[in-house]
């Protein structure tokens, strides 16, 4: 940085400067009362001269310019404060609006707009979730101090002080000029290139000892252009695609404990720094914009005042472990209210209706957006949606509210209502001629109703309507008891009685099957088979075009409900395209591919690293690997030759023809006997195999995804394994198959950048 290392030789010398007279008259022009302008004092006196003052003396100084300001905005964090700058394109609009003189206030949407400045305040609102204003300032000095690691800026009169002395100093060509401001900072203009602050002594810290602290000052500069600070660059205007991301459990997102905003804000600069290495020609061409990603928050909802849980589970909670404890009642305990069927309520209708305010909110702001909308859910976020997803409703128009089929369950009291909602009114006069009503047609069996003489059809759609009606009040009453004919399989049950079927099965009440008390899901009653019947499922207001999975236990979950089989031909009723990624060393994650496939071994699909190669460890690894199969095989087929050699070993002698004959087939039988048991070395020498199509959730394709391990986490797969179920927030491979799959779509395909 110019003039460093004049500062620290002069720091000794610019101590003297304040201790010099301060009774020179002010600069001339317009002055402000005293109380808020620094007074400007003579020239020091010569004997301060040194040679880091005489700087450029020969050359001709620069005439006077105002200096080009830079919009920054205040950061708050725990432990510090720190501004940053706008991008280029954000701070351009935000000085258009200030030079604008309009007595109203001025919005001005930065960020992607994703946050709106308003002007005249100098404040910075977010506009998708909830966050306080912060300030914004219109920067053109900066400071630092002997332990500061950035520039700060100054305030804007300060600066603009500062500013108006540094014109008078450049105009008449009188350097060496100190200010003192009425808060008892001192500001010395030794040149264009260096000046320093120095703070009163009553603001110096208390743990200062020795002179040389006391005195040591601030390095000031003039403008962006001359500190160190990285303007970030500006975003496309133009979104391609909008992707709401769900948390997991707890408030916390990664080990550093930042909220699933910070995290998706560093998952959307990765996906924008892909973009630009991965898609440069197609960016350049006006083909790719960018994707938005939104984070939806719903744990603050559920831990809120609304739900007054948070309160109950501090009643009885014990008071030793305090942190631990708090740790569980703040995090892990948002499994357990997942499984509770009134908190599933609240998660679920908090994640429906976050995601719809969301949607409603970005097409307001961007009226012009004409493109497909996908979701994202890490750990139990995937489980929420894939619940979510598993009770949408194809025939419904998207952004309708469609009542849920439980609903309309419970709004049929009456015997009349149920038939009409069945559209069995013919069969009422029948059942009143027996004097049954609502509560004992539920008591009623298939050959009570068939004695009355109601043929199979209509029978099967009153039992099954009848045991939905008590499973859900059950559920909603916690008086869940023994449900009649409840499909979940018992211990040592058939993998085909466990089968989540494609389309809607008619149940069987009363199958002689082992009583479960424990849950509350019935799986061949759903169209789509594998939700909690417990709870109303709202609708999203949206088709997704693609659902992602990060580290998601998505698998155990539907086991432990007592699914043991997908049926290859179930998909989303809404959603066509799903993709499980996980961490091999996540020890949250698990596969879903070996619940569809069963009788395929097949191995997850690796993700490409983003720089387009393996990583060098798992080359080596593989390497390795066939270097051994290789040697092995070649040892057995040696081994083989030589067996087979000598056993065919003659009596006699043949002759030369029958000799070269002999050794001929001997080669040629050894070679077969190789072939058979050798393991094809190389992948590519493989024939091509007959893709395998892995059920429908994917459209056929494959669903698990394995991200590759760092060499670091090659060593001890047990240290990382809390890091690694967090790793997919700054994961740039996670981020380039998302972007793939999108694009793909788009008839965009990737660019391979040079290495």
């Amino acid at each position: 940085m110019s003039g460093s290392p004049r500062e620290e030789g002069g720091l000794p010398l610019a101590a003297s400067l304040l201790k010099t007279d301060s009774s020179a008259a002010t600069a001339t022009g317009d002055t402000p009362p005293e109380d808020q302008v620094p007074s400007v004092v003579d020239e020091v006196s010569p004997s301060s001269a040194s040679s880091f003052e005489m700087l450029d003396m020969e050359s001709v100084p620069p005439p006077y310019q105002e200096v080009p300001p830079h919009w920054f905005y205040c950061r708050l964090a725990q432990d510090n404060t720190s501004w940053l700058p706008f991008s280029k394109e954000d701070s351009d609009k935000l000085e258009a609006a200030y030079c604008n003189e309009n007595k109203e206030e001025v919005v001005v949407a930065v960020d992607g707009e994703r946050y709106d400045v308003h002007v005249k305040e100098r404040k910075r609102y977010a506009v998708y979730w909830e966050q306080g204003p912060t300030e914004v300032r219109r920067c053109t000095w900066f400071y630092k101090g002997d332990k500061d690691t950035r520039f700060m800026p100054y305030s804007e009169d300060f600066s603009r002080n500062l500013e108006e002395a540094y014109m008078i100093a450049v105009t008449l060509d009188e350097w060496k000029k100190k200010l003192e401001f009425p808060t008892g900072e001192t500001v010395i203009l030794h040149n264009p290139k260096l000046i320093m602050q120095y703070q009163p002594i009553g603001l110096q810290d208390e743990w200062m000892t020795s002179p040389s602290e006391q005195t040591r000052p601030r390095t000031v500069k003039r403008g962006v252009d001359n500190i160190s600070v990285e303007i970030p660059d500006g975003e496309p205007d133009k979104v391609d695609h909008l992707v709401f991301m769900v948390h997991g459990i707890g408030p916390a997102c990664d080990l550093r404990f930042r909220s699933i905003i910070q995290c998706v804000n560093d998952f959307r600069s990765a996906s924008l720094s892909l973009l630009a290495s991965h898609y440069k020609q197609a960016q350049h061409e006006g083909k790719v914009g960018k994707v938005e990603f939104l984070p939806v928050n719903w744990h603050s909802a559920l831990h809120g005042d609304a739900t007054g849980v948070d309160e109950d589970i501090q009643r009885i909670t014990l008071p030793s472990i305090c942190r631990l404890r708090h740790f569980t009642n703040d995090t892990l305990l948002d499994l357990f209210f997942y499984n509770s069927p009134t908190y599933c309520q609240t998660i679920v209708d908090t994640v429906a209706s976050e995601i719809n305010r969301l949607h409603t909110l970005f097409k307001q702001r961007h009226p012009e957006f004409v493109g497909a909308v996908s979701v994202v859910g890490h750990s139990l976020g995937s489980l929420i949606l894939f619940d979510l997803l598993t009770n949408q409703r194809a025939d419904s128009k998207a952004g309708k509210k469609v009542p849920s089929e439980e609903s309309s369950i419970h709004n049929c009291h009456t015997l009349e209502q149920t038939l009409t909602r069945l559209g069995l009114q013919q069969y009422l006069q029948i059942l009143l001629a027996e004097n049954v009503d609502l509560d004992s047609l539920a008591l009623c069996q298939d050959s009570d109703l068939k004695e009355l003489g109601i043929p199979l059809g209509p029978r099967k759609k009153i039992l099954n309507f009848m045991r939905r009606r008590w499973l859900s009040e059950g559920c909603r009453t916690g008086a869940i008891g023994l449900a009649p004919g409840l499909q979940v399989p018992p211990v040592g049950s058939t993998d085909q009685e466990a089968t989540l079927p494609s389309e809607l099965q008619m149940p069987q009440p009363h199958l002689n099957r082992a009583p479960s008390i424990t849950s509350a899901v019935d799986y061949e009653y759903f169209d789509v088979g594998i939700g909690q019947v417990s709870i109303d499922y709202p609708q999203l207001a949206f088709h997704p075009q693609t659902f992602f999975a990060f580290g998601s236990p998505i698998g155990m979950f539907l086991t432990v409900r007592g699914l043991k089989h997908i049926d290859p031909n179930y998909t989303f009723p809404t959603c066509k395209s799903f993709y499980n990624i996980y961490h091999p060393y996540d020890p949250v994650a698990y596969r879903l591919e070996p619940m569809i496939v069963s009788e395929v071994d097949l191995e997850p699909m690796l993700i490409p690293h983003h720089k387009g190669r393996k990583r060098m460890h798992l080359e080596l690894k593989d390497s390795l690997t066939r270097m051994s199969t290789d040697l092995k095989n070649n040892v057995l087929g040696s081994l083989r030759t030589a067996w087979q050699s000598f056993a065919r070993l003659p009596a006699a002698l043949p002759s030369a023809e029958e000799g070269e004959t002999a050794t001929e087939q001997s080669h040629q039988e050894a070679h077969v006997g190789v072939s058979e048991d050798a393991e094809p070395s190389e992948p590519g020498e493989q024939a091509e195999q007959p893709e395998i199509k892995v059920g429908m959730l994917n459209g056929g394709r494959r669903i698990d995804f394995v991200l590759q391990e760092k060499p670091i986490e090659s060593f001890n797969e047990y240290l990382f394994a809390i890091q690694s179920h967090l790793c997919y927030w700054e994961s740039e491979d996670t981020a380039l198959l998302l972007l793939k799959e999108i694009y793909d779509k788009q008839g965009v395909t990737l660019e391979q950048p040079q290495q």
